[in-house]
């Protein structure tokens, strides 16, 4: 099998380090060769994140280059737009529609871009985008929005539902472990 990318981004302290831990663990489990990268970014100071998830057969380097990711997870949607130039021709692009101001914005030296998703969509990329916040809510905590993006996610694999709640088993404490299963089955069954 060749080698699949997966890049997750999004802004320091939405969970990026959780999802793609419990993605190591899930591909891991179906016997890939497996390399997830560190964190990069200021993750401490609610800057941008990135993290790549790679496997395959054999996977030599954590790296992901320009226009070779086939999925990219976005917790937040400037992120998506950010990180678009890494997407393959037919690669797909899951977000949050959740808008979290940078600092730039914050600060009043910049505006935050209208239609952002529109403005991704109008360049072919194929976009999955939903409330991620609003489901994460209703499963009981707002920080679950990386657990809804994953069960997202989780439509474009062909892994069954129940290796997927192992990883949230495995790496998921237990008292956590009701409220982040319903965020990943409302993540995964947004119509």
């Amino acid at each position: 099998m060749e080698t699949k990318n997966i890049m997750i981004v999004g802004v320091g302290g939405q969970g990026s380090l959780l999802a793609s831990k419990l993605l190591g663990h899930l591909l891991m489990a179906q016997g890939f060769d497996v390399k997830v990268s560190e964190v990069h970014g200021m993750s401490q100071r609610g800057g941008s994140v990135v993290t790549y998830v790679r496997y395959g057969d054999k996977v030599f380097s954590p790296v992901i280059d320009k226009g070779q990711a086939d999925y990219i997870v976005s917790f937040e949607a400037l992120e998506a737009a950010r990180w678009l130039p890494y997407l393959k021709k037919d690669g797909q692009i899951v977000t949050n529609t959740q808008q979290i101001d940078p600092m730039p914005v914050i600060t009043g030296a910049a505006e935050y871009p209208e239609n952002i998703i529109d403005k991704i969509r109008s360049t072919g990329a194929k976009v999955d985008a939903l409330d991620c916040l609003t489901l994460a809510e209703k499963a009981g905590s707002s920080k679950a929005v990386n657990i809804v993006l994953l069960g997202r996610l989780s439509h474009y694999f062909d892994l069954p539902e129940d290796e997927w709640m192992k990883s949230l088993e495995a790496n998921v404490p237990a008292k956590f472990l009701d409220m982040n299963k319903k965020a990943f089955e409302l993540g995964k069954n947004f119509a």
